[in-house]
């Protein structure tokens, strides 16, 4: 019955790609901070005794601040999401070890898209016509498999791909307990790292016996064009398309100024949907993100315009109302075709070789 259900469920989703052009929600930080929680407020009563501060833990409010994570993915749903992404950016061993939550971490991915997936099924409810989906999300976790910590000692690693592979699986578990639609590996800016996510989704997909669409999307640091390990766009779409993703493509860091021409590098080779989320432009000298959802929305219709997008939303800065927005923007343009291209020996490091 699972099986025929989650088949039934990427029905809807591949039919509705077809369609349209999807909207992801924007982002969830942002919508935090408008609440102005203080630590009393994350550690809620099961954690007032925490052995550490735990302020900043914005994926353990899925435990102690459900209503709060519960109605900023109703209010991405109300601006016209399809898919809403899981609040567990942060939710690894890895990551958790910063607040000693790491035996939470499978917990809060459960929680986390537990959350999402009644929002999500509540919305689906009221517009049978147009189904809503939860990604379950692997952040890139907050250490690097590829670059030394320490400037001095370039072979310095302070995570191996392995450790990296466990967590990534309990947290995969933890994603597929919840009921995601999709496992979304984003903001990536280590191939590596993402290369352990993807063999951890996969080693989880075999011990089950399912298989989830996967959604990539990588982080352009700067004008440099490469992800933070040093890659293009190009190179860093080859280096992941064994995967055979559902979607790839690019979020965070820059907005969508910016970004356009790596999502546009990206969508002339990539056989797969093309994904973006900027954000709302860069941070100002507060830390705070000025682009209004009106500016934000008229690059992204000439995006969508130019053929570049099959599904679309915002990282960093950005709020319903850009989703909104953004959601106006698209709404009478197609959905990019997927190319199919010569076969080719298609090879990368930084640079992309095509032979």
């Amino acid at each position: 019955m699972v099986d025929e259900t989650l088949s039934q469920q990427h029905k809807s989703l591949f039919a509705a790609t077809q369609q349209r052009i999807l909207l992801l929600d924007g982002a969830m930080g942002t919508m935090i901070q408008q609440h102005k929680l203080q630590e009393a407020d994350y550690r809620g009563q099961r954690f007032v005794d925490w052995q550490s501060d735990v302020k900043g833990n914005n994926d353990l409010l899925v435990l102690t601040q459900p209503k709060i994570i519960y109605d900023i993915h109703c209010a991405y749903l109300e601006a016209g999401a399809d898919i809403i992404e899981s609040n567990t950016f942060n939710a690894t061993t890895i990551s958790m070890a910063d607040y000693n939550m790491q035996a939470l971490a499978k917990e809060i991915n459960i929680e986390a898209t537990k959350l999402a997936k009644k929002a999500a099924d509540k919305y689906t409810q009221q517009t049978p016509n147009k189904p809503r989906f939860v990604a379950g999300v692997l952040g890139p976790t907050s250490r690097t498999a590829s670059i030394s910590p320490d400037v001095n000692d370039p072979a310095k690693r302070n995570v191996t791909f392995d450790e990296l592979v466990n967590a990534y699986v309990e947290a995969t578990h933890g994603l597929i307990e919840g009921g995601a639609d999709l496992i979304m590996v984003e903001t990536i800016f280590d191939t590596l790292n993402a290369k352990a996510a993807v063999f951890a989704i996969q080693t989880v997909f075999d011990e089950l016996g399912i298989s989830l669409p996967v959604m990539i999307s990588g982080t352009i640091t700067d004008a440099s064009g490469r992800t933070l390990s040093g890659q293009t766009a190009e190179a860093f779409y080859y280096s992941m398309n064994h995967v055979a993703p559902f979607s790839f493509g690019l979020n965070c860091a820059l907005g969508p100024d910016l970004l356009r021409q790596y999502v546009e590098e990206i969508s002339q080779v990539a056989e797969c949907l093309v994904t973006a989320h900027p954000n709302a432009g860069l941070p100002n000298e507060f830390g705070e993100y000025d682009m209004e959802a009106e500016e934000m929305a008229a690059h992204i219709k000439e995006w969508a315009e130019s053929g570049l997008l099959n599904i679309v939303g915002g990282c960093c800065g950005s709020t319903p109302a850009h989703i909104t927005a953004i959601s106006e923007a698209v709404k009478d343009c197609a959905p990019r075709k997927i190319i199919k291209r010569e076969v080719k020996m298609r090879l990368s490091g930084l640079e992309p070789f095509v032979h």
